[in-house]
């Protein structure tokens, strides 16, 4: 399952950027260490743990109640912005 450093050279190709003889070398390195790792998780023996949906057994009612403390006017939000239109910051197309 391990690939060598050709794989991710053209996976790095294929999503329009390019990537160095020691970048696709880290990365192999990287996916050997992740494997290995995920090797080991599964050696596991979880037979008899039950399966859980949520880390706490106890619901989490002791995070806190979203609370406006400090706002700014759309106008003060938007005066140093260089273009605006109809109360919008107008940014440059970025995709084609």
């Amino acid at each position: 399952m391990i690939k060598d450093e050709n794989y991710y050279k053209n996976l790095a190709k294929s999503l329009m950027f390019n990537l160095s003889d020691k970048e696709a070398s880290d990365m192999k390195y990287e996916f050997e260490t992740l494997y290995r790792q995920l090797e080991l998780l599964d050696k596991i023996d979880t037979t008899d743990v039950k399966e859980m949906i949520y880390p706490f057994e106890d619901e989490t009612h002791f995070l806190r109640e979203d609370v406006v403390d400090h706002t700014i006017s759309q106008e003060d939000a938007l005066k140093n912005a260089p273009v605006v239109k109809e109360g919008h910051i107008v940014v440059c197309k970025v995709v084609k």
